[in-house]
């Protein structure tokens, strides 16, 4: 019988938290009685990552990985949620948040029919982003573009988020851009085709340094922008 949650979480050069993460994340997911599985999107690691999620799968029923092959967020992240995930509720997690917390409160508000998605969002009122200055200005600098480009209504469109599979699993497969990027086009179609898109506040408290550079993402982050804005823009 298929789990009736998935949680999807790329993972990238991750061999120093992978292990303690997911063993912490399922003892936290246990007093909830779900029945569900933990997807880990290897994408291109060069460490001990591949090696780590592979014992885990082997130790743990609910816990399966795929390797994408390459460094790439959004395309291992899509393929998780389009081919891998089998729940009828996905989390797209982030290994070094793993918030159980905001998993209990959007699950409760897809099954009520409250919301289609629900966005963890670090920039609402109520949050507390507790990462390094730096990160957390180009959070508000990155949602100013987003806002500016293509009129996004919202406050935060990375990390956090859950949906019914069914329902955005088309929105997923249309999406164009990969990478850092995915994320938001992902986020930004959903709302473009009047979902109902729920945003709660969630604190967010950084485990370990960025896994990529932040000043190295930004060329790409502002390529695959201008190749979004072009298609929804531009094409539609």
């Amino acid at each position: 019988m298929d789990p009736r949650i998935s949680i999807v979480i790329p993972v990238y050069n991750e061999e120093a938290i992978l292990h303690a993460a997911v063993v912490d994340l399922r003892e936290r997911l246990r007093p909830f009685d779900w029945s569900y599985e933990i997807v880990l999107a290897e994408n291109g690691s060069r460490d001990r990552t591949v090696e780590i999620a592979a014992e885990l799968a082997a130790k743990y029923p609910e816990v399966r990985f795929f390797s994408f092959g390459e460094p790439n967020y959004g395309g291992a992240l899509r393929r998780g949620i389009v081919e891998e995930a089998r729940g009828e509720i996905v989390i797209c997690d982030e290994i070094d948040l793993c918030d159980a917390d905001f998993h209990k409160r959007a699950v409760d508000l897809l099954a009520t029919g409250s919301a289609d998605m629900v966005i963890g969002s670090k920039l609402l009122d109520g949050s507390a982003d507790e990462r390094p200055l730096a990160r957390h200005a180009a959070s508000i600098f990155y949602n100013g573009l987003l806002r500016v480009t293509l009129g996004f209504q919202g406050t935060d469109t990375h990390g956090l988020k859950a949906f019914t599979r069914r329902t955005l699993l088309p929105i997923a497969r249309a999406c164009v851009v990969e990478k850092d990027v995915f994320a938001s086009e992902f986020v930004i179609r959903a709302y473009r085709a009047g979902l109902s898109i729920q945003e709660i506040p969630v604190r967010v408290k950084e485990k370990r340094p960025p896994s990529i550079n932040l000043a190295k993402r930004v060329p790409n982050v502002l390529k695959s922008l201008a190749k979004l804005t072009w298609a929804i823009r531009i094409k539609g």
